[in-house]
């Protein structure tokens, strides 16, 4: 047995071969262009080899230590809406460098949420040292020359750097991994130029138990496989000049946290993301920019599509042309050969998936400034084919073979315009707008509802969408990409275009104050139109009840099924639903603006909606929940048969409880659980019951459910429409109760009506439904189980219409 010295000794000597080993490998090592010796090369700003005997894939690293931006992406995608990987789908941008340690360069994300913008360099280090950076990967070294390394990338370009496998699991899709096995480098879309490298790779994830997404869009659906794609791009020059977000400008906001920040001053800075756009001739009243910006339509759009994304796209040019630039935003069909995926291209493409689903505009935005590198744009291809089939179920118009739908597809074609305006909007930095619908038709970043009107009693669809720019794109354009001489006239230019935007009395509210069902703002909506939400309600109401009446065989052409109606029906049933949602925000409604100091000489702060706008908005959301306004006609019901043999339910169709017939019952029952949950919702009871406290005019809790309960189970009807509305009131008030949003006290002003209502339900000559409902409340008094075994079936999806 050995004894301790002699441990000793012997480790001391196994330390001295292996320092050996290595300085001998060291000193055999090859240089790059021995060990690149064959292999194909490409120079540009990090250049690359690769080795088709191995299908790797070598970096020359010759910028150490020097800061730039990494951009993954996915080019070829998926293909499912409720997986969310598609085709084009832009990852997260990183401000990385590589630092070499030992035999490894290390791909080091770098911190820029925290900084110091201090000219002091400990103060700096100070920062760098207390907040923790990200190592992405380490790349083993190959070859060397003085100063230049060559690394191993190929592992890197097939992992997950997407975070494919977790967002599978997050979307309940199966367990999945990269097989490097499976994947290889994609050589075609894998090049490099002076100011970024592109690299590309075909990996393939396999996995185990694929859910029902996956399956429904692979072949094979234990493997799926897709394009990973990374951008390494320079830095751009520091004489971009970053511009201020205010809350009123418009924009997205971007920044960090400055910790050398002067006492007294706040440490969170923020600048709004845009292009770089200057003026050839800054004195000139107008001129063309030093380099417009340019973005590029996917060229596998079909006509008329691709005609009308075009149009839309360059409506942004009115705005740009309104402050002074000739010609600075223009679009134009991708050329041959490009690659979409490439930084240098801001990019519009057209995106298919299994079912419908959002578009959305996406940017590569250098993290320390906010600007923009590239614009990327999503537009789903099955929008436009939605927005033509509620045209024809709005007009209902085959009614002889020869019968021309050119109407209804402009209709569809107006839409996508909005839409491809919308999503470039978002890649110019804007932020959505969904307030612009309350005073006009203003933006294209509102999400619009389509305007249809009655014209002598018929449906017209002549204007349904508006064209070009609004007054608050204008304005936005104006905030984000002015010129101004210098920093003090632009504090100067800015401020004035806030204060006379408010003047002229243009709204904003984005998505945290729109999106919610709780939100309080009635300025806040999506898909709605008009100031005035129940008049405006009332409107489409009278809209929505002719095309019900009208509805039916002429609602198909020719050869479609009798059973494809009911997918037709569906959003001409439910066209009220989001002219509801800005109903039900006027109930407990609170009007406030993104409001500074001195914004105003008095400020306004937050608002309460009068009593008598919220009693009238509370009397026009309950007629939805009526048998009435539910009931479908009977002509419709005994035309939809049960689905054709090769046919089958989707998403699109109601959820029903009759097997394979068509249930109107249980579409009512949908419907009125949706107008339910709008007024329910426990933040909306609580404001209610705090605005009454100091406005007796508001209607309190207690008025609210007791009128509620004597529109629906008090009326005492017999149809079962209306006894299956019972069900979802009360199941929807029962279920309230055990919210834990709800404030105690409204709690108690529920359980209060409930008590009385148990009572006077016991006390009824006629048993029936009362009976029953009765009985279960009883038992839930008694026990605290709510003993109904009833979930109201919900809505198909209506966004994104």
């Amino acid at each position: 047995m050995l004894k301790s010295k002699q441990w000793g000794t012997l480790a001391l000597l196994c330390w001295v071969l292996n320092v050996a080993n290595v300085s001998a490998e060291t000193a055999k090592a090859t240089s790059i262009s021995e060990f690149t010796q064959g292999m194909a090369h490409k120079t540009g700003f990090f250049d690359f080899y690769y080795d088709v005997q191995g299908d790797k894939v070598y970096l020359s690293i010759d910028k150490l230590d020097q800061p730039f931006l990494f951009q993954s992406s996915l080019p070829q995608g998926i293909g499912s809406n409720d997986i969310g990987l598609d085709r084009g789908q832009l990852g997260e941008t990183r401000l990385v460098e590589f630092q070499r340690f030992g035999n490894k360069v290390m791909l080091n994300q770098l911190n820029t949420a925290y900084r110091a913008s201090s000219a002091n360099p400990a103060e700096q280090a100070s920062i760098d040292e207390a907040f923790a950076d990200s190592v992405l990967v380490g790349l083993p070294v190959v070859a060397t020359d003085k100063d230049t390394v060559l690394v191993d990338y190929t592992d890197f370009l097939f992992s997950d750097i997407h975070q494919i496998s977790d967002r599978l699991t997050a979307t309940k899709q199966g367990s999945y991994s990269p097989d490097a096995s499976r994947s290889g480098v994609y050589l075609k879309r894998s090049k490099a130029f002076a100011d970024n490298t592109e690299l590309e790779s075909l990996v393939t994830f396999g996995g185990s138990q694929p859910g029902e997404y996956v399956q429904q869009v692979t072949p094979a659906a234990k493997s799926i496989t897709v394009h990973l794609h990374h951008s390494l791009i320079r830095l751009p020059d520091d004489k971009y000049q970053t511009r201020t977000f205010v809350p009123f400008s418009g924009f997205w906001a971007t920044g960090y946290e400055d910790y050398s920040a002067p006492l007294g001053q706040s440490m969170s800075k923020q600048f709004i993301p845009r292009h770089r756009l200057t003026k050839k001739n800054p004195k000139a009243k107008i001129s063309e920019a030093v380099e417009p910006i340019v973005y590029y339509l996917d060229p596998g759009i079909p006509e008329p599509v691709l005609g009308a994304l075009l149009d839309g796209a360059r409506w942004w040019n009115q705005a740009f042309s309104a402050i002074g630039y000739k010609d600075a935003f223009q679009v134009k069909v991708l050329p041959a050969g490009a690659d979409p995926m490439d930084v240098r291209y801001n990019v519009i493409q057209w995106v298919h998936r299994a079912t419908r689903g959002w578009s959305y505009g996406s940017s590569v935005v250098d993290p320390r400034t906010g600007e923009i590198i590239k614009g990327h744009v999503t537009l789903g291809s099955l929008r436009v084919r939605q927005d033509y089939l509620i045209a024809l179920g709005l007009t209902s118009p085959f009614k002889d073979e020869n019968v021309s739908t050119q109407g209804q597809k402009e209709m569809a074609l107006a839409r996508i315009r909005q839409l491809s305006a919308h999503e470039v909007g978002h890649t110019l930095g804007i932020a959505h707008n969904f307030a612009a619908s309350e005073y006009g038709r203003e933006s294209v970043m509102d999400y619009p509802h389509p305007k249809i009107t009655l014209d002598n009693g018929q449906i017209s669809l002549e204007g349904a969408y508006a064209t070009g720019m609004g007054a608050w794109d204008n304005y936005v354009i104006a905030y984000g990409y002015q010129d101004y001489p210098n920093g003090q006239d632009e504090v100067k230019g800015l401020d004035a275009l806030v204060t006379k935007a408010r003047a002229s009395g243009m709204g904003y509210q984005s998505d945290p104050d729109a999106r919610p069902l709780h939100a309080a703002n009635p300025s806040g909506n999506l898909w709605d139109s008009g100031s005035d939400a129940v008049a405006e309600l009332k409107r489409i109401s009278e809209v929505r009840k002719v095309a019900l009446e009208q509805f039916g065989i002429n609602s198909i052409p020719t050869g479609d099924t009798l059973s494809s109606l009911e997918e037709r029906l569906v959003p001409i049933y439910l066209l009220h639903r989001y002219q509801l949602d800005a109903v039900a925000k006027v109930v407990g409604g609170v009007a406030y603006e993104y409001e500074s100091k001195g914004d105003y000489a008095q400020a306004k702060g937050a608002r309460v909606v009068s009593g008598k706008a919220q009693q009238n908005a509370l009397t026009a959301l309950l007629d939805t929940l009526q048998p009435d306004y539910l009931r479908i006609p009977e002509h419709i019901i005994k035309l939809i048969p049960p689905k054709a043999y090769g046919e089958s339910r989707t998403r699109e169709s109601f959820q029903g409880r009759t097997g394979l017939t068509f249930d109107p019952v249980s579409a009512g029952e949908s419907a009125a659980n949706y107008s339910l949950t709008l007024l329910l919702q426990p933040q909306r009871l609580n404001r209610l019951a705090q605005q009454h406290s100091m406005d007796k005019d508001i209607p309190g809790v207690n008025s609210v459910i007791s009128t509620l309960l004597a529109r629906s189970l008090k009326q005492q009807s017999e149809t079962q429409l209306s006894q299956r509305i019972n069900y979802v009131v009360l199941d929807g008030l029962v279920k309230v109760l055990s919210n834990p949003e709800l404030a105690p006290e409204v709690e108690g002003a529920i359980e209060l009506q409930l008590r009385d209502l148990t009572k006077w339900l016991d006390s009824l000559k006629k048993r029936g439904q009362n009976r029953v409902l009765a009985e279960q409340l009883n038992q839930f008094w008694q026990t605290g189980q709510w003993p109904a075994h009833f979930t109201a079936k919900p809505l198909p999806p209506g966004s994104p219409i």
